[in-house]
């Protein structure tokens, strides 16, 4: 009788535990509901027969797509997108990289600050920044380039780059670099010999989160893109205000499962990144 109530206090505490956790994960899934909730509405809004955003949709069609990738004007701002996004992925590593390989070897003074001002653009409204390049490269005459967009971009997907080789250079053991130069590589051959192979996947985790902040970003490309440099987000915001037929879905649609796919791609490479480090 005793070892019963000796037992009712951990038992009531298991009991407690397990219904904050069921409860949590009741929260959890009120909020992926809440995010998802757009996606519920616009899918099938893009395959619906009206000629006009309409919810729920009266009938079933693929019209919407179809005229998505017949539209020559669709099909131009995607293919500048993709440039757009491959070159902002390509600067940003050009620039990331170095960036984060220096302030996670180097100790000097100042490098907090280094590192806060990398990170700025993550904190500054994009507003600003679109205003600040918009006035340069209008002195420049490099409005209405998809270079200088790209550029623009770069501003943005940098910090991400610092941030993810950062964290990938924590787990690279350093004695290694040291051998490696002990041995009689250099700074440059030890780098792609030795480093880079072991922070290959945070390198591309980051390129493709790079892909993504530029592939859908808006403001800057508002600023900057003209009819040539039309980029897929601001043709869909000109969509928006001048047609709002439910091509606009179809896109949308199209665009979540692309970054739906993207982050499948990172958190694969995270685990593998993790397999070959451990």
């Amino acid at each position: 009788m005793s070892n019963t109530f000796n037992e009712s206090p951990e038992i009531l505490e298991l009991s407690k535990k397990n219904w904050i956790d069921i409860l949590f994960y009741i929260f959890c899934g009120l909020i992926f509901l809440f995010l998802m909730l757009p996606l519920f509405i616009i899918l099938p809004i893009s395959f619906s027969s009206s000629l006009y955003l309409e919810f729920p949709p009266r009938g079933f069609s693929l019209q919407w797509y179809r005229n998505y990738f017949g539209a020559g004007e669709w099909m131009r701002a995607t293919l500048n997108s993709f440039k757009i996004g491959i070159m902002t992925s390509a600067f940003s590593s050009l620039l990331g990289v170095p960036a984060a390989l220096f302030l996670s070897r180097k100790r000097f003074k100042g490098k907090q600050f280094i590192y806060s001002f990398l990170l700025s653009p993550m904190i500054v409204p994009t507003i600003i920044i679109a205003i600040a390049v918009y006035f340069l490269f209008a002195k420049m005459a490099l409005v209405g380039s998809i270079y200088s967009i790209a550029l623009a971009h770069t501003v943005l997907a940098v910090p991400i780059m610092v941030i993810t080789v950062s964290a990938a250079l924590q787990g690279v053991d350093q004695s290694l670099e040291y051998a490696a130069m002990i041995l009689g590589a250099n700074r440059v051959k030890t780098f792609f010999k030795i480093t880079f192979p072991l922070i290959r996947s945070g390198v591309i985790t980051g390129a493709l989160f790079a892909f993504i902040t530029s592939f859908d970003e808006i403001v800057i490309a508002i600023f900057l893109s003209s009819h040539p440099s039309l980029t897929l987000p601001k043709h869909m915001w000109s969509a928006i205000l001048e047609e709002i037929d439910p091509t606009i879905a179809a896109v949308s649609t199209i665009l979540v499962f692309l970054s739906v796919s993207l982050l499948l791609s990172v958190a694969w490479l995270r685990k593998l990144a993790e397999r070959l480090m451990g």
